[in-house]
């Protein structure tokens, strides 16, 4: 499924060769040159990954890392440090400071591709075409379909988008604020009880199997899929 991601690097033969490659392989990239550009550009919206550069003009790479891990909106985006500096101590740095995974230059765009896929599947599974399966339902990101068992069922896109989210994400009680900001999508702007229209459309659409019971309610907090 395609990702959109963040270049923050200020090397412009750099910048194209990840252009190429990440779009190449079905991504949506945009690239800035330093951390403040990034800032301005991720309060508009938020990406589904962060490729960093550590040298950095102004900020440098660790402490933007650091400053998206503090702040509440950005601390689930998932980063990757890319970098020159490869001794042990600055790995150590980068990944303390927040980093999922930590690259160096020069570095294979095929080996650069197979991290990006491995740490979307670990902190964003819904962002991947790799099938789930749970609880007696299996979904299928590739070719939009679920099923339980034999049984295809019918889902619109946004509930589709949001069955997926839950079980990729199984157990974990999300409010309405966060399944809007994860399934709509980080500032689009409809209100939260939008999130119940489509609560109710995924329970109807699950109730012949019996599957919608695995959609809890969690008075005062929001919503669930109880996959045990």
């Amino acid at each position: 499924m395609p990702a959109n991601i963040l270049v923050v690097e200020d090397e412009p033969a750099i910048q194209g060769l990840l252009k190429l490659n990440l779009e190449h392989a079905g991504h949506r990239v945009v690239c800035v040159g330093d951390a403040e550009q990034a800032q301005r550009l991720m309060r508009q919206m938020l990406p589904d990954l962060v490729l960093l550069d550590w040298m950095l003009p102004g900020q440098s790479g660790v402490q933007f890392a650091r400053a998206l891990r503090r702040d509440e909106r950005t601390r689930q985006v998932p980063i990757i440090m890319l970098t020159a500096r490869a001794q042990e101590e600055d790995k150590v740095s980068g990944l303390d400071a927040g980093a999922d995974d930590y690259v160096t230059k020069p570095f294979s765009p095929r080996e650069l591709l197979a991290r990006i896929n491995a740490v979307l599947r670990r902190r964003a599974p819904q962002r991947t075409d790799e099938p789930v399966e749970l609880a007696g339902l299996r979904l299928d990101p590739a070719t939009r379909r679920v099923w339980a068992g034999d049984r295809q069922i019918e889902l619109g896109p946004t509930e589709f988008r949001l069955l997926h989210f839950f079980m990729a994400h199984p157990e974990r009680v999300h409010s309405r604020a966060q399944l809007l900001d994860r399934v709509w999508g980080d500032h689009v702007y409809v209100e939260e009880r939008t999130v119940d229209v489509h609560i109710r459309r995924l329970r109807k659409a699950l109730a012949p199997t019996g599957h919608d019971r695995l959609i809890e309610t969690v008075r005062g907090s929001g919503y669930r899929f109880a996959a045990a």
